[in-house]
């Protein structure tokens, strides 16, 4: 069967661009000032009416003319008022003018100090009787959605798998969840080509430096299985294909195809030279189906990731093992702990070109890592670095100790059991001193397995980040503090274990940044603004996805029903 039949034609209608204003519109408002149509007396007398009428005017356009401005004044009013217009502060000091730039607000690394004026009230609050933990969502929000994928996909209505158009070899790159990307993009092709896919080959990432393969990260046999009655999956190419291609898979021709390519693009384009040439393949594939497809193929795309994908046996188990571990650590709170995605790592706080307190040092260190990891980049020709800009507006990593003074703000006390998933934290003794200091309670997944468990993985960073994801996934409150695909796939995964609310804290760093750079802000205040933060979370944590948004991460309505309209024949499969 040919694989256009997986879509249903659409027609595409041609909108005509709207026809330029007429000019005799579009001056005619100036023809009564012209002299000419004998709206004026003639022989150049005016009447009395004609001169009232003549002022009228001139005082309309007069006020219009300020109206005009008020807007400059707003803006100019609100710069000013915000300090980014960045006016000079003078002072006499011995009789010699100083001149001080004064930093907008914001846009300076104080959270330390804002930390020791608030910590003596944090300490008050010790041992509260109320734990945000037991309250962070309010259920009576929550619409109840259920997993209905299977039921989305048999809407096509094949009762078995259509003749194969040929193979399909991608080649995924990056971390975990770059990987997860494209394998789930690459089942879908797949299943729109009505292609047989071979097993993913992983690409050893010079950033990532993991050399582990699609069996030693994911449940191979069980990937296979998943996916039986949608799309066929083999291991590996068929002798017989290879023999064709002189047993050597680069001679496969590669297709080039751009990124976030449409369903229709690979029907047209990739379709007719599969199934003359019976395999092609596709590297680099990462972000290479674009966000927006039809609903079926958005199903099969939730298939892979939600049910089809699950990590590798040695993995699990002892990812399990570490989660047994955070719920008996938290028993004094039923089980329920917090997970925080930290990222501040070396090569994160380089990138993001930010400056924190390290001063001198810090700057050679940050130095010397860009140029490590991305040689030449930050210093082309007109690349300029603000690192004030960047913090102003959110996209500095938040240190331990801001991720520690936000959650005590929004009420989660020193009796909360909190994970830590991060690689290795720069600076770690000095910068995870405070957060140890507010959350005693305090785990990684370094502490939480013993050596001899974390042996086989250590040298693995995919593996790694696997038993972070796990831990993160079942925790009863997650915080994401930087963005990127862990996040991203985590916050979805969530939504579709906990009936369609991520149960994820997403905090608003730019609102952060300018109450770190508080340091006279009282603790009430403070409190306030982290317990408004929270609610918001809360309110987008059951968020549908908008045309542009990813299923991956938001999996309603595409892959999810409501529970009233879910079929029943469909069940939450445990993971």
């Amino acid at each position: 069967m040919h694989g256009l039949s997986r879509l249903g034609t659409g027609s595409n209608r041609s909108v005509s661009p709207s026809p330029p204003s007429s000019p005799r519109f579009r001056h005619g408002r100036y023809k009564n000032f012209a002299g000419g149509g004998g709206g004026v007396g003639r022989g150049g007398k005016q009447s009395a009416a004609n001169k009232i009428v003549f002022v009228l005017i001139s005082t309309v356009f007069r006020r219009k003319g300020v109206l005009l401005f008020a807007p400059l004044l707003y803006i100019s009013g609100m710069l000013l008022y915000m300090g980014l217009l960045g006016f000079d502060v003078v002072s006499l000091k011995n009789a010699v003018v100083v001149v001080h730039r004064r930093s907008p607000p914001g846009s300076v690394y104080r959270s330390p100090q804002l930390f020791q004026k608030l910590w003596p009230y944090m300490e008050a609050e010790s041992n509260a009787t109320h734990n945000a933990l037991m309250t962070a969502w309010n259920l009576k929000m929550h619409q109840g959605w259920k997993p209905c994928v299977n039921s989305i996909i048999s809407k096509t209505g094949f009762s078995e798998l259509p003749k194969s158009s040929g193979f399909l070899i991608i080649e995924a790159n990056g971390g975990l969840n770059q990987q997860r990307l494209s394998i789930c993009d690459a089942v879908a092709v797949a299943w729109l080509l009505n292609a047989t896919l071979v097993i993913p080959i992983f690409h050893l990432n010079s950033v990532w430096r993991d050399s582990s393969k699609f069996g030693d990260i994911f449940d191979e046999e069980f990937f296979i299985h998943a996916l039986r009655n949608h799309v066929t999956v083999v291991r590996e190419l068929p002798e017989d294909v290879l023999q064709r291609f002189d047993n050597n898979i680069s001679n496969i021709v590669n297709l080039r195809v751009k990124g976030w390519s449409s369903a229709a693009h690979y029907l047209q384009k990739v379709l007719p030279k599969l199934e003359a040439m019976g395999a092609v393949r596709i590297a680099p594939f990462s972000n290479r189906l674009a966000y927006s497809v039809p609903s079926n193929v958005q199903g099969v795309r939730c298939l892979s990731n939600f049910q089809a994908l699950r990590f590798a046996e040695p993995i699990r188990t002892l990812a399990d093992r570490m989660v047994e571990r955070m719920v008996k650590n938290s028993s004094h709170t039923g089980g329920k702990y917090v997970s925080v995605h930290l990222r501040f790592e070396m090569d994160m706080v380089a990138f993001s070109c930010c400056e924190y307190d390290g001063g001198e040092e810090e700057k050679r260190e940050m130095d010397i890592a860009r140029e490590r990891s991305w040689r030449g980049k930050f210093r082309k020709r007109g690349r300029v670095i603000r690192p004030g800009a960047n913090r102003m507006d959110g996209k500095c990593p938040l240190t331990p100790l801001e991720v520690g003074l936000m959650l005590r703000g929004m009420g989660f006390d020193n009796n909360t059991s909190v994970f830590v998933a991060a690689g290795n934290i720069y600076k770690a003794e000095k910068y995870m001193a405070p957060l140890k200091q507010m959350f005693p309670l305090l785990e990684t997944k370094d502490t939480l397995a013993t050596p001899e468990e974390l042996a086989p993985f250590k040298g693995h960073s995919s593996r790694l980040a696997a038993l972070d994801y796990t831990v993160c996934l079942h925790s009863e409150v997650f915080i994401t503090t930087q963005g990127g695909n862990f996040p991203h796939f985590l916050m979805g995964h969530r939504r579709y274990l906990f009936g369609g609310h991520s149960k994820t804290i997403k905090p608003d760093k730019r609102k952060l940044a300018l109450l770190f750079d508080s340091p006279h802000i009282r603790w009430e205040t403070f409190r306030r603004q982290m317990k408004d933060m929270l609610r918001h979370s809360d309110v987008k944590g059951g968020e549908l996805k908008k045309p542009s948004g990813s299923v991956y991460t938001f999996p309603m309505p595409d892959c999810m029903c409501k529970q009233t309209e879910a079929t029943a024949n469909e069940s939450s499969l445990s993971f």
